[in-house]
């Protein structure tokens, strides 16, 4: 029978893993921070380029404070291990979006003393480095990370330190994982496509659309290439599963793939992801009249990653695995927050649709009309 506290935790693991899912579709931004310079070939291309970006790179922003907020109102324990451990990559990755920030704000100032070129390529930093780093800290929800829990020192007194990381990188360390690398990768690609698919609804240029379609060729076959073997390796290892009478960890094997079958909901739900994703692509190299392959990439890409979320999370499936001591491991029903601080943001969650109504109203509302050279030419550029 499922407890209140049960129920809660469930419901704000998958608060977590919409918020993760809709923070990896709107990486398009950053993907396309990286593709400036291979679709713009003149300034005035470029320029198009940026504007287009800059009507949305907000909202990737603001989706990834609204995550690190909800994890730690959520899960405080994760929130401590992980950001509060592996801090040399989580510090990273906030600085190559506060890179992005900067340069928006001040690309197209008059008398920047920079220059717009330095700025554009702080925005293919951030591109670069924001979607890549953020594939290798989702990749350790799999693979696991080098810490120990020690609850006993709660009562300590001063500032009691129950999450101790036991590599002294603090976090580069999973740089240097194959596997983490490989959906890092992975991602930096799929960011890159749905930002072509992107651009061709909402730039109104021939010579750039003519260069996005050969290079959905170029993201599409990589990013295929690592994400498969990134699923391969996850299906077929082990994991942990946790005594839900006990707590107690233990190793099992094929973990991922039998959460899989075990919830035939979610297989179903990450195979119609993946498959939406493909549509997406194949579509648009199809049909240069295509422009909806946005939405229907973004779709896909939001059912993949909660299906993967979900895997991670759910069935008693720890899903912030110790490779120092698995005892550790951190699952939602150890590292969650209390059930009345659950409840009472349970009760603000309730606006999330409301949000998600008005970031698409405001969507429609700034591409109405596509982007053209004429608009840049006659002032229309702010970034």
């Amino acid at each position: 029978m499922i407890t209140t506290l049960t129920f809660y935790q469930h419901y704000w693991w998958f608060i977590i893993s919409l918020l993760a899912s809709l923070l990896v579709f709107l990486l398009f931004v950053q993907g396309g921070q990286t593709l400036i310079r291979q679709l713009g070939h003149t300034d005035t291309e470029q320029s198009m380029i940026i504007n287009s970006l800059g009507r949305k790179w907000e909202l990737t922003f603001t989706t990834l404070v609204v995550f690190g907020g909800a994890f730690f109102a959520s899960f405080p324990l994760f929130y401590s291990t992980s950001f509060g451990g592996a801090y040399w990559l989580w510090m990273i990755i906030l600085f190559s979006f506060i890179l992005q920030a900067v340069s928006y704000e001040f690309r197209s100032r008059k008398g920047n003393l920079l220059g717009a070129r330095t700025y554009d390529l702080f925005l293919y930093i951030n591109g670069f480095m924001g979607t890549f780093l953020l594939g290798i800290a989702v990749a350790t929800f799999f693979t696991g990370s080098e810490f120990y829990i020690n609850r006993d020192n709660i009562i300590q007194r001063g500032a009691p330190v129950i999450s101790i990381w036991q590599n002294p990188m603090h976090g580069l360390e999973a740089i240097i994982s194959p596997v983490n690398i490989m959906l890092g990768i992975a991602l930096f690609f799929l960011s890159r496509i749905q930002a072509s698919l992107y651009f061709i609804g909402n730039i109104d240029s021939r010579p750039i659309k003519e260069r996005i379609h050969r290079q959905l060729y170029r993201d599409a076959i990589p990013f295929l290439l690592f994400f498969i073997t990134f699923i391969t390796i996850v299906f077929t290892k082990d994991g942990l599963q946790t005594d839900p009478l006990t707590g107690i960890q233990s190793v099992e094997e094929y973990k991922y793939i039998k959460n899989m079958i075990q919830m035939p909901w979610n297989m179903l739900l990450f195979i119609i992801g993946v498959a939406t994703i493909l549509t997406a692509i194949i579509w648009s190299l199809n049909n240069p009249l295509f422009k909806k392959g946005i939405w229907l990439s973004g779709t896909g890409t939001v059912m993949t990653v909660l299906s993967l979320m979900f895997a991670a999370g759910y069935n008693n499936t720890p899903y912030y695995p110790s490779v120092s001591d698995i005892q550790s491991s951190l699952t939602i029903y150890n590292s969650s927050s209390s059930l009345f601080t659950l409840q009472v943001m349970s009760v603000v969650s309730l606006l999330i649709p409301v949000v998600l109504f008005y970031i698409f109203a405001a969507w429609r509302a700034m591409d109405k009309k596509p982007i053209t050279a004429t608009e840049i030419k006659e002032g229309g550029a702010k970034y």
